[in-house]
């Protein structure tokens, strides 16, 4: 461009020398557009060296501004300057860009080669993933490979497939995704770091799980369902827990002061036995034969309550030893019709039988 600029020049100052030369030759004629046709070329070729000197950097770009053929990164958003037709700038877009895997995201159709997997329990299972990912070295990522952008997508699918065949189908399709979709994102960042592109892994989220076929699917659906109903079976069991225990637990508490006061009554009762027996020993020790003779009569007494002991002499008498007949009423005819009275107990008749 600069020799065609040149060129014209040259061909413009002839121009004007030889209008010179025929003005000169011809005098009163004048030819000024070789001088116009100069400066417009002039005009020309600053406005391209004025358009080729600068560029401007938008909010979410970063620019690589190459020097002959080294490459320095340009990060501050604005206009900028560069030496025409010597450095070059390629301009890389930093916001949250994604990707799919396992289906198509224009027509969201599924991508059996990509979603297809096994699991730890040999089951075969259809899971689908979103990648968000952004450009955090424009240089790296220019330079260091010839598309990051497939290796980043090689590196995730790879990374999938080894944290999908450590879990089984059950927290692949239900409880496990937060953890999965924690250990691949954790996986894929340590390859990144590895590799050095120049792309950060923004996150990575599950879409969509589900069994393969028809049939498959609806054995999951009816495990789902019973999983459900055992929730609520659980949920209900522990509602009657609740609400038996209070009214359990107060006739526990009843139960135990029952068996407190029972404990303390008897106790009690066998603290007066013990000291009713040593006050009755207190006595049998001053005299045992009468004490022991009253404490027969009294075991005999409750015993057998209508009881009576009567002695008979050897000369015929009787007499009622126990229980002891009152002095009045039915009591001395009694003793007179058997033919004894108190006064006249001897000795003999006076003993134990």
């Amino acid at each position: 461009m600069r020799h065609d600029s040149f060129r014209n020049w040259k061909n413009g100052f002839e121009t004007m020398d030889g209008d010179k030369g025929k003005s000169e030759s011809t005098p009163g004629k004048k030819n000024p557009f070789g001088k116009l046709i100069g400066i417009a070329v002039l005009a020309l070729v600053l406005l391209i060296l004025a358009l080729n000197s600068t560029y401007e950097i938008k909010e979410q770009e970063q620019a690589v501004l190459i020097t002959l053929g080294k490459a320095q990164a340009v990060t501050d958003p604005g206009l900028h300057f560069k030496i025409p037709f010597i450095q070059q700038v390629r301009k890389v877009n930093t916001t949250i860009q994604g990707f799919a895997i396992g289906y198509n995201v224009e027509n969201n159709e599924v991508d059996e080669d990509e979603s297809l997997m096994i699991t730890s329990d040999f089951n075969f299972i259809d899971v689908d993933f979103y990648v968000e990912y952004r450009y955090s070295d424009p240089v790296k990522a220019l330079y260091s490979s010839q598309n990051p952008l497939d290796i980043l997508k090689n590196i995730s699918q790879s990374c999938i497939r080894t944290v999908i065949s450590s879990y089984p189908v059950d927290d692949v399709l239900t409880t496990g995704k937060n953890e999965i979709q924690a250990s691949i994102r954790e996986m894929i960042l340590a390859r990144l770091a590895q590799h050095d592109i120049g792309i950060q892994l923004v996150n990575i989220t599950i879409q969509d799980s589900e069994p393969p076929t028809v049939e498959v699917m609806e054995a999951f659906k009816a495990v789902e369902t019973a999983k459900q109903g055992k929730e609520t079976a659980l949920n209900n069991a522990n509602k009657y827990r609740n609400e038996q225990l209070p009214s359990a637990q107060a006739q526990a508490d009843g139960i135990i002061k029952d068996a407190e006061a029972q404990k303390l009554e008897r106790i009690n009762e066998a603290t007066a036995q013990v000291s009713r027996f040593n006050a009755m020993y207190e006595e049998y020790i001053k005299n045992p034969v009468v004490t022991r003779q009253r404490m027969f009569y009294e075991a005999m007494e409750n015993v057998m309550p209508d009881l009576k002991v009567i002695i008979e002499s050897p000369d015929g008498n009787m007499q009622t030893i126990y229980p002891l007949e009152s002095f009045t009423g039915n009591g001395d005819d009694d003793t007179s019709s058997q033919g004894v009275t108190p006064s006249n107990r001897t000795p003999e008749e006076t003993r134990e039988p």
